[in-house]
This record gives structure tokens, sequence and C-alpha cells, in this order.
């Protein structure tokens, strides 16, 4: 197998970007000031299936902590939180807009995300729109584009590897999770 993490492991397996567009829309930096500093995520596309990805992702990241909006005209309520038909019915402050939906819907997304001065933007594995993430980092919006939340939260917040995962993470230092790392109370 060699160095380095073995396919089924990896991290970085299920990316399509090139390495340039990586180098954009996914720096690591980038990834931990948005987990860091985000409190409130909106999730587009959020499913009342709990079997989906983007209900799973919403229920890890509110067990975390994190305030969740659900964005979904179908449904009124997800995990408990109050839905909304669109990003721009919500009506309190966004740090974060996750998007679960298909690519060719990302840039009426973004605009919505542009119009209420979103703090970051993030969309989900396989949801790739260029010119979309190129307009909200234009506006200075944090862009990642093509990752997982709920496996970079993990990643860098020290769970994941507990699974098996190769993080490609070396510390010494045990990370703090929960109401230890300043987030939701304590269990």
């Amino acid at each position: 197998m060699g160095f380095g993490p073995g396919l089924a492991c990896s991290i970085n397996l299920n990316s399509v970007l090139t390495d340039e567009q990586k180098a954009l829309y996914q720096d690591p930096d980038i990834i931990r000031k948005i987990i860091a500093e985000t409190r409130t995520v909106a999730i587009v596309g959020l499913s009342t299936d709990p079997q989906k990805a983007s209900y799973f992702t919403a229920a890890y990241l509110q067990y975390e902590g994190y305030t969740i909006i659900p964005v979904n005209p179908k449904a009124s309520s997800i995990l408990g939180e109050t839905c909304y038909p669109d990003v721009l019915s919500i009506p309190g402050p966004v740090d974060c807009v996750d998007i679960f939906r298909q690519s060719s819907e990302c840039p009426a997304i973004i605009e919505q995300v542009i119009t209420i001065k979103a703090k970051s933007v993030w969309t989900q594995l396989r949801v790739v729109s260029l010119d979309a993430a190129a307009k909200a980092r234009e506006a200075g919006i944090l862009t990642v584009m093509d990752k997982c939340l709920k496996m970079e939260h993990g990643r860098y917040g020290g769970g994941l590897h507990l699974a098996g995962m190769n993080t490609e993470l070396i510390s010494a230092r045990k990370a703090l999770q929960g109401a230890r790392a300043g987030r939701g109370s304590a269990r």
C-alpha cells in the first residue's frame, strides 16, 4: 500500500475538483476558520428523512451545539426547528449556509447567500458550481465546495479518527469536543 492513506480511509477520496480548484475551495485554513467561527448553519435542502445525508449532518451539528436552520419549502419543522422556504426567508443572521441541492441550483442559492450577507457558504460532496462559488468569493464570503461539513468538523474536531478514518492530521493534543470546546451544554 505504501505511504499515505489507503483509498478506503482517505478523507480526500470523494472530491471531483482539480488540484487548482481544491486550493481555492478546499483550503484547510478556510475550513478551520468556518468551523471555529460558525454558530448558526442554514442547511438548504435539509430532508425530513433520517436516512438522508443532510438529516444526518444536521443532527450531528445540532448535537455538537450548532444552531441549525432548515431550509425546505415542503416541511414545516425538522429536528425541532422551524423550516424556511428559502434563504431569504430566514429572519435572523446566518453564519454558514450549507447546500445539499443539485449543482444547477447553486447560483440562485448563492445569490440569496450574498443578499443576506452570510459569512460563509459550503457545498456538500459532489455539489460543484464554479461560477457561483467564484461569485461568493468575490462578495467576500468564505467558500468551501465539494466537502462534507460533518466530516470536516469531525476531522478538525478530533473525532473522525475514532471511526477509523485517516484524518491526515497528527497531533499530541486531545481535541476538545462539545461543551468543553465552547459549544452546547454539558452532557
